[in-house]
Parts: structure tokens; sequence; C-alpha cells
């Protein structure tokens, strides 16, 4: 199902009688609006000489029937994978997912995206959060107590 954030954000082509929509940036970002996330991930150090871990994840999930729909927004991003996802709780059904967790393709494709092309709801605050999450991660601060301190202060916030 389409939403009318996606809807606004796309550009229609005529199919018959019915408009489909054509995936564009403007696209990924409605449906991100509606079925996307802006995931951080912070793993401590495995030993006492070890380093901490800082994932950084962008998801987009949809049901099964939509994977065509993904396999598009893979196209044109030019990076990530797409997943089917088994689902054991009762009253989910099995989805499809996009991710792209690249720590270069998030910086690269998914951070200016969303920069050129603002989110419209409160997930806009969260790209935030994530986006200076990463660049904290760019710049080697997790590395320190008080960046990690710091990266787990806006992971909470998301």
């Amino acid at each position: 199902m389409i939403t009318r954030s996606q809807l606004r954000r796309s550009t229609p082509t005529f199919v018959g009688r019915r408009t489909k929509p054509v995936v564009t940036p403007e696209y990924i970002v409605g449906l991100t609006d509606g079925e996307g996330c802006f995931y951080v991930n912070l793993r401590p150090a495995r030993t006492a000489t070890g380093r901490p871990w800082v994932e950084t994840h962008f998801y987009i999930k949809v049901a099964a029937e939509d994977r065509p729909m993904l396999e598009q927004v893979q196209r044109l991003l030019g990076c990530g994978a797409i997943y089917h996802q088994k689902e054991t709780r009762p009253n989910h059904t099995p989805c499809e997912r996009y991710e792209v967790n690249s720590r270069d393709e998030i910086r690269s494709v998914i951070i200016p995206l969303f920069t050129e092309y603002p989110l419209q709801s409160k997930k806009r605050n969260d790209f935030e959060k994530f986006k200076t999450i990463a660049e904290l991660v760019d710049r080697k601060e997790h590395l320190t107590p008080e960046g990690l301190a710091r990266i787990a202060a806006l992971k909470s916030l998301m």
C-alpha cells in the first residue's frame, strides 16, 4: 500500500487508468518516512585491549509482495541488499528488508540523500542523530570513553 507521503514525493506515470509511482529520491524519502529506520548498534569491546564497535544501519521494511519496489530502490541507490525476513510472532507476516550497513555507503549515499531531500516525519530527528553518530565514528571518537558516551546518549534519543 502506498501512503499519502509516498505519493506526494513521487513522480507519477500513467499505466492504463492507474497512476503508478516511479521510484525517485523523493519517493525513497517518503517511503522512509513511513517504513524506514535509522539504527545504531553499540558493541562493547570484547577484550580488555579491544575496541568498541559502533555500527550504523539503514532499513526499509515492506510486505513481501512489495519486493520489486525495494529492488528499484536498490538499483537507484546503487548499494545495499534485500533480505527476506521470516516472522514467527503472531499477527505478523513475513516481509522484505532493504538494508545498508556499509559505513562507506552510509557516508557516501544514505547521508547525502537525506541531507539533500529532508524527511518530513519525526524520523528527521532520528536521521540528524544518526548523521552525527556516523560523523563521530568517522573521526574515531567512538574509541574514547567520552566519545562512546556521547554516541550512547545520542542513540538513546533516537
